[in-house]
């Protein structure tokens, strides 16, 4: 087990002592998730200066940040769902990548005007 991996599995135990376990905590860590997107999202509007009356308030800083608040979140709650989320983690990224690099051999090059 990565160093990574056991920092997870370690706030997967804090979080199990703290709150228990079960379909309704599983539920609560992956609505959590959603929570974090939306502070990527509230960051990221923040750095644009998209709200007039608040102008810039994040920086790209700040949007990595909450980048890495929703993947650990992510990371987190798969642990309810699987016996061994690396190993899920892993294979699932393998298969990602190996449909982009097929998608990827089966897309022309772009021809120059």
């Amino acid at each position: 087990m990565s160093d990574q991996w056991a920092t997870l599995a370690a706030l997967v135990r804090w979080l199990d002592a703290a709150n228990g376990t079960g379909d309704q905590e599983a539920a609560m860590r992956v609505l959590k998730v959603t929570e974090e997107a939306g502070e990527v999202a509230a960051a990221l509007i923040g750095m644009a200066g998209q709200n007039p009356r608040k102008g810039v308030t994040h920086t790209a800083e700040d949007v990595a940040e909450e980048l890495v608040d929703v993947a650990v979140t992510a990371l987190v709650a798969l642990h309810s769902f699987t016996p061994d989320p690396e190993a899920m983690f892993t294979t699932k990224l393998a298969d990602i990548a190996q449909r982009v690099h097929a998608t990827a051999q089966d897309t022309p090059d772009p021809q120059p005007p």
